[in-house]
């Protein structure tokens, strides 16, 4: 196996060839990296920063998993550590990934931009960079499908004196100015800093959106192991009841934080947070809400109660012998709430967007992506013959954007590559895509 690194020659020299060049350093990169050293397959992965960067840079001080350390998976590298059914914060989460890389030491050229993605008349990739230009037979993509961070033009109409940043900028409450905060979108991360501002004390007013969530526990256990019993995250994104209209869905709130818990809205609301539905319009310092609180608030629970109503069923089914618990019952509801409201009377100093993120494949020049710019691929196996994606949500599961379902998805690319790989880069056989679904 070949481990060499980037020669020290100047960057007009002749591009530097590989047999795989892997494009991101987060878990989904390292993955591939495990996979292909395991398979004595020379490549190297370019990162833009540090390896786990997003995990260091992009989430807040008391961020946590919402999934089960045990969910953690990394191919050769599964969860260890003492707390199987708990949640690793920001710092553990770091340190996992950094372990992870030590453990097996993966040719990585962290600091580095990659410019351009191109492929030539021979078939060959051809990869420009901020240090120097590559070539490769088979290239991986593994930048994730949260790339660039959303923050509507309607922010352009608060006036200049009031904070705005984007969820993925916010560290803790002390960085904001005094005054209360306007919290935009309700989806995982929104309801979690919301939450974060609220046991801080900070008087906030959530704009909440059509987010489903879920219960954290229920009849004994957390719901993700009933939903890994179920076989929830085996089920393939073609056999999903919504197709791959799924991957577009936002993922159900709750909270990993202090030993994990539900994320009830309305709770807050009784405590004094104040609850909106969508943000329609500012004009001036007036702020228009649609009238959609009632619904988005009941949507939620209807989901966290059908997801009940499936392990109530999954139990009765096999027979097994658990805990029966009450349901939820909505302990406030939305009558009488401003559809209008002044900010600056309302004191909001300081706005959060959790309007969630898009992806840039902007440096690719190869014709794959569909008319939403989006790759088409089956399974991370793109038309192209050698060019993979791998990270994106939903890419197979609902895991292969996750610690969880990564290695699966890693290590079915890896066995793609090994195949083109071995057999001299031939043409696409015409079973790929039935190969790719598992058929």
């Amino acid at each position: 196996m070949s481990d060499r690194k980037p020669d020290s020659s100047p960057a007009s020299s002749k591009p530097q060839h590989y047999s795989v060049l892997i494009i991101g350093g987060g878990q989904a990169g390292l993955s591939m990296s495990w996979c292909l050293k395991q398979r004595g397959i020379d490549h190297l992965i370019f990162e833009k920063h540090r390896i786990a960067e997003a995990w260091r840079s992009q989430r807040w001080d008391t961020f946590c998993l919402v999934t089960p350390n045990w969910q953690c998976q990394l191919p050769g590298f599964p969860y260890a550590g003492p707390d199987p059914n708990g949640f690793m914060v920001k710092n553990q989460i770091i340190e996992y990934i950094e372990s992870y890389a030590k453990s097996f030491s993966p040719p990585v050229m962290e600091g580095t931009i990659v410019k351009r993605l191109a492929r030539n008349a021979s078939g060959r990739f051809e990869v420009s960079t901020s240090y120097r230009d590559f070539t490769a037979d088979q290239v991986v993509v593994a930048t994730g499908g949260y790339q660039i961070s959303t923050i509507p033009r309607m922010a352009e109409k608060f006036a200049p004196g009031v904070t705005q940043i984007h969820s993925s900028d916010y560290k803790n409450p002390d960085q904001l100015p005094p005054g209360a905060v306007l919290v935009v979108g309700s989806g995982q991360s929104g309801c979690q800093i919301a939450e974060d501002l609220h046991l801080a004390g900070r008087k906030v007013h959530l704009c909440v959106g059509g987010a489903p969530r879920t219960a954290r526990r229920y009849r004994g256990k957390d719901v993700v192991d009933w939903l890994a019993d179920l076989g929830y995250y085996d089920m393939p994104v073609h056999e999903h009841p919504q197709k791959e209209r799924v991957r577009a869905k936002a993922n159900h709130y709750v909270t990993g934080r202090d030993g994990g818990r539900d994320i009830d809205l309305r709770k807050f609301a009784n405590e004094g947070m104040q609850l909106h539905g969508r943000l329609r319009d500012v004009q001036g310092t007036q702020l228009t809400f649609a009238e959609d609180l009632a619904q988005n608030l009941d949507q939620a629970d209807n989901v966290a109660e059908s997801i009940k109503n499936t392990i109530d069923k999954f139990i009765a089914e096999h027979g097994i012998d658990a805990p029966v618990e009450p349901r939820y019952v909505p302990v406030w509801t939305p009558d009488n709430v401003p559809l209008e409201i002044d900010y600056a009377e309302a004191g909001i100093t300081s706005v959060i967007w959790s309007a969630g993120f898009r992806t840039d494949y902007s440096w690719v020049e190869i014709p794959l992506f569909d008319g939403k710019g989006y790759p088409v691929h089956q399974r991370g196996v793109t038309t192209v013959p050698g060019l993979y994606f791998l990270g994106l949500p939903w890419l197979y599961t609902w895991g292969s954007g996750r610690f969880s379902g990564i290695a699966r998805d890693a290590q079915f690319l890896a066995e793609c590559v090994e195949a083109r790989h071995n057999a001299g880069n031939p043409p696409a056989a015409p079973s790929l895509n039935e190969l790719a679904l598992g058929s």
